[in-house]
This record gives structure tokens, C-alpha cells and sequence, in this order.
């Protein structure tokens, strides 16, 4: 028994690391899926859209050590107690180290109807220069 429970704990870090929430999104978040490619993405950093905010939930030391440029910082721990800074019909990408908290948050977002988000999953995916903030 106690193997069976190591390898559930293993087989469920696999899962989390892997990546494996990248590109789901709340009901109303399908549109963001054209931003699932990096190259798309990049392509939003270096030409914005007003309503589709790219969120990052690192905790904030994570984001000014070096952030996808133009992603705004809501740490998961944050988040929810700063909801009225986020308007209900704003596009929201999310992304974090390996997409589990990402996933996290975004279940928490649609649990008080924000439907218009997309888990981008792990930072990692960038490959192109970080913006570092001080």
C-alpha cells in the first residue's frame, strides 16, 4: 500500500510539472487559445490588446527576478483579496512556474465568475528575453 500511494504522489508531480493545464481555459476564455503558441504570444507582448491582460501568479519575488514583458504581478496568495482591480469582462492569460498554480487560480477566478481566462501554463515556455523589475 505504501508503494501504490509513493507512486500516486509521483505520477501527480509528473502531472503538475509537465504542464499538462497549458491552453485550458473558462468558458469564455476560448479566444485566448490563439495565444497558446509562444510565437502568438510574443506576438501580444509586441503588439498589446487593451482588454486581454497577461498574468503572472509567481509569488512577487519570482516576477521581478524576470517576467514575460507587459505581464502584470497577482500572486496566487493575493489574487482573490484583489478582485476589484480586475474587471470580470478583461481577457486574462495566466501563467507560473510549471502551470499547476496557474490552474489553481483560474478554477478560483471562474468559482466567482470570470469565465474569460486561459491557463498559458510555465513561464519556461517564453524564449525570448525577460523584463526584470526592481
Amino acid at each position: 500500500m505504501k508503494k501504490l500511494g509513493l507512486i500516486t504522489i509521483v505520477l501527480i508531480g509528473i502531472i503538475l510539472i509537465s504542464g499538462c493545464y497549458e491552453g485550458r481555459t473558462g468558458k469564455g476564455g476560448e479566444i485566448l487559445k490563439r495565444y497558446l503558441p509562444e510565437d502568438s504570444l510574443k506576438s501580444l507582448v509586441e503588439n498589446p490588446v487593451d482588454s486581454i491582460w497577461i498574468v503572472d501568479v509567481r509569488p512577487i519575488a519570482a516576477y521581478n527576478n524576470g517576467h514575460i514583458p507587459s505581464a502584470i504581478s497577482f500572486p496566487s496568495s493575493e489574487i482573490m483579496d484583489r478582485l476589484d482591480e480586475i474587471p470580470k469582462e478583461q481577457y486574462l492569460i495566466l501563467y507560473c512556474e510549471t502551470g499547476g498554480r496557474a490552474q489553481l487560480v483560474m478554477n478560483k477566478l471562474i468559482e466567482v465568475e470570470y469565465s474569460r481566462v486561459m491557463n498559458w501554463g510555465s513561464y519556461k515556455r517564453w524564449r525570448w528575453e525577460y523584463e526584470v523589475s526592481e
